[in-house]
């Protein structure tokens, strides 16, 4: 079975090690996998449920919409900003939340991972997540977990695809959240 996993990254950054950790993923996606990284999440204008009307959603927002009703599962990357998930990530999961009970993520299976400066790898915000995509009505994998502390020492010279270790780790988070798909289709 052929999987799409839809990656978010909540980095907008253009050298941000998140998204190359999301590169790496999708460099690493065993077979029988697709790591897809959405491109447009700084398009996409705070959520405002005013605007949330059929026919009056924004373009960026319901392209979003789009990408996320095609995929089989989420891999969310998450920075740690000031103790939290970064706002941009959470303006997707808002968008990704509505129409209530109805929202694109579904039921579907969703990681949460990521890296940070400090000595947790960003756990705290990847915990907010966790639980913020989970009452958006994903179906979060609890146990798939990946924190990486020191990323800006970590990655000061070396992409997490070439870091043997890293991308040991992501191959097996994506190997997991593959696995999980047929299971969670299955309940």
């Amino acid at each position: 079975m052929s999987v799409r996993i839809l990656a978010l990254v909540g980095s907008l950054r253009a050298g941000s090690h998140n998204r190359q950790l999301a590169e790496a993923a999708a460099k690493l996606a065993p077979e029988g996998a697709e790591v897809v990284i959405y491109e447009g999440l700084a398009d996409v204008p705070f959520y405002n449920e005013d605007t949330d009307v059929e026919g009056q959603v924004p373009a960026a927002a319901a392209e979003l919409r789009a990408a996320a009703q095609a995929a089989d599962a989420f891999l969310l990357f998450s920075p740690e900003y000031n103790g939290t998930m970064p706002a941009v990530l959470k303006n997707a999961i808002d968008w990704l939340s509505r129409p209530y009970g109805a929202g694109a993520f579904g039921g579907k299976p969703v990681a949460v991972i990521g890296t940070a400066f400090g000595q947790y790898g960003g756990v705290w915000a990847q915990d907010d997540t966790r639980k913020s995509v989970g009452i958006a009505g994903g179906k979060v994998i609890e146990d798939i977990k990946l924190s990486i502390p020191g990323s800006l020492t970590r990655f000061a010279e070396t992409h997490p695809s070439d870091d043997a270790e890293v991308a040991g780790q992501l191959t097996e988070v994506v190997t997991r959240l593959h696995g999980t798909v047929g299971d969670v289709i299955a309940a």
